[in-house]
C-alpha cells in the first residue's frame, strides 16, 4: 500500500481536515486527520494495520514481536488490529492523573518485546509515554508504527519506525500561531459534531 494510497483512502472518508485545530501536543495546525472516520470501516482499519504489520515484519532491524502496545484512545483499533495481523496479543496505556499508565490488569513481563503504534505521529511525545511505561515493566521497544507520520519524518523516537503514510504538515505554538494571529480560533478535534 502507498502513502498516496493511504492519503486517499483518508480523504475518501472526510478524515483529512482543513481548518485551524489544536492538536493534542498543543501545538495549532493547518490541518488534521481525524482517524476515527476511516478507522470506523472496520474493513479499512484491517487493511491499513496489515499494511503497517507488514512493513514491521520486513523490517530486520525489529525482529520478534511479543506484543503491540498504543496509547488510548487513538490507538486503540491501530494496536489491536496491527496485533491481530502479527498474531500476537494487544495492549493499551491511558493516562491517570496525566500519567502514562498501564491499567486494566495488562501486563509486560520483562524482556518481551513490544511494538508501540499509534494512529498519527506528529512531535512522538504519546509515543514516548508509552515507550516509558514499556521500560518500566522491564519490557523492550523493538519498534514504532503509525499510519500516518505528520512530522515529515522528523520525528526520532530512537527506534525503528514505519508510517504508512508521511505528511509535511505546518505545526506552530499558540504564541506564533498565524491562524491565531488573523483572529481564526483553534477547536479541538473531536469536538466537532
Amino acid at each position: 500500500m502507498t502513502g498516496e494510497e493511504v492519503l486517499n483512502t483518508f480523504q475518501a472518508r472526510g478524515a483529512l481536515l482543513t481548518g485551524h485545530f489544536l492538536l493534542s501536543s498543543g501545538l495549532h495546525s493547518p490541518r488534521y486527520l481525524q482517524c476515527a472516520l476511516v478507522l470506523q470501516f472496520p474493513d479499512e482499519a484491517a487493511r491499513l494495520c496489515s499494511a503497517l504489520a507488514e512493513k514491521v515484519r520486513n523490517d530486520d532491524r525489529i525482529g520478534r514481536i511479543d506484543a503491540v502496545i498504543a496509547p488510548a484512545l487513538g490507538g486503540v483499533i491501530v494496536a489491536h488490529e496491527t496485533a491481530r495481523a502479527l498474531n500476537v496479543r494487544a495492549l493499551f496505556t491511558e493516562r491517570q492523573e496525566n500519567v502514562m499508565t498501564l491499567r486494566r490488569g495488562f501486563a509486560i513481563e520483562p524482556g518481551e518485546r513490544l511494538l508501540v503504534v499509534e494512529d498519527v505521529v506528529t512531535t512522538g511525545g504519546s509515543t514516548r509515554e508509552v515507550m516509558k511505561v514499556v521500560a518500566a515493566y522491564g519490557g523492550i521497544v523493538a519498534g514504532a508504527g503509525s499510519l500516518i507520520d505528520r512530522s515529515g519524518g522528523s520525528a526520532d523516537l530512537g527506534v525503528p519506525r514505519h508510517a504508512l503514510a508521511t505528511l509535511e504538515v505546518p505545526t506552530y505554538i499558540p504564541e506564533d500561531c498565524p491562524l491565531c494571529r488573523e483572529g481564526s480560533i483553534a477547536i479541538k478535534p473531536g469536538s466537532r459534531g
